[in-house]
């Protein structure tokens, strides 16, 4: 059984300095490969708020269109520093239990609780979120949630543990009921191709199918994505939506009201951290121990 890693002050800003060196170079290489992408979540608001990370964040967070988002996913192991950083992302091979790709820093280790029986890449991660076209019609944007959450069950293969007991239970059952990893995997690829066919210049809104249920339900106007403003983050100049104010208000109501002391904790669960050393130092000790499998 894990138990969580609790974070002192000095770690959780040495886990910001690092994925501050992953964020920096993520942009630098999207804006050699022209990339669209910007700084969404906890990190946008970070930008607004504090000119830097929420002082309790423990990641990186990154919007990119769809387009974007795949072609990211061709060009990496081809271009990117592979040697230091590592593109993965859910495929009939490899599981993560991640709806979305991350770009993981292959020197350091930051193992999550839900990932611990894995033996996967577990550095530190820049989470890259893709943004999908939203239907103009209520019946097409039903049928769109419909095959995100069909697509979120089957490519994270495991059931929703924080939107209640019957969605746990339902996800549950559909898992037990489909035990072929392989046709899983046929299942969330023909979901993710319905969820996805709705392209972002032919609607008015964008939303986000692969952050789970509750940000799947939201969208935003499309004029606040139509570009990027540079503003400081952490002393370097990081992109954010140009209507980055329609979109955090949607997303999260009023951001610029800091949370009650209760809530300004770390988001991630976590087994282990040590970002001076690689994390495979430590399978067999805090991943992929005899009691995990």
């Amino acid at each position: 059984m894990n138990i969580r890693y609790e974070l002192s002050k000095e770690e959780l800003r040495q886990v910001q300095k690092k994925s501050l060196d992953m964020a920096i170079y993520f942009r630098d290489f999207c804006i050699k490969n022209n990339l669209k992408f910007f700084l969404c979540g906890g990190c946008c608001i970070g930008a607004i708020r504090h000119k830097g990370f929420v002082p309790w964040d423990d990641d990186v967070d990154i919007f990119m269109p769809r387009d974007d988002y795949e072609k990211l996913g061709e060009i990496w192991n081809k271009k990117a520093n592979t040697k230091r950083f590592s593109y993965c992302r859910e495929d009939e091979h490899h599981h993560y239990r991640n709806l979305f790709a991350t770009i993981n820093d292959n020197d350091t280790t930051f193992i999550k609780t839900h990932q611990a029986d894995l033996d996967i890449n577990h550095g530190l991660v820049l989470d890259v979120l893709p943004l999908d076209g939203c239907p103009n019609s209520k019946i097409a944007r039903g049928y769109q949630i419909f095959w995100a959450i069909v697509y979120s069950i089957f490519c994270a293969q495991i059931s929703p543990t924080n939107h209640g007991k019957l969605a746990n239970l339902v996800g549950d059952l559909i898992l037990k009921f489909v035990p072929s990893n392989k046709i899983r995997f046929k299942i969330w690829k023909f979901a993710e191709k319905k969820m996805t066919k709705f392209k972002i210049k032919d609607c008015n809104y964008i939303t986000e199918l692969c952050s789970g249920p509750f940000y799947m339900k939201k969208k935003y106007p499309k004029s606040a994505f139509d570009d990027a403003m540079y503003v400081s983050f952490e002393g370097e100049q990081m992109p954010i939506p140009v209507g980055y104010d329609e979109y955090l208000r949607i997303a999260f109501g009023d951001y610029m009201k800091v949370p009650s002391k209760e809530k300004q904790v770390a988001h991630h669960d976590v087994v282990f951290c040590d970002v001076l050393n690689c994390y495979k130092k430590y399978r067999g000790v805090y991943y992929c121990r005899g009691e995990d499998k």
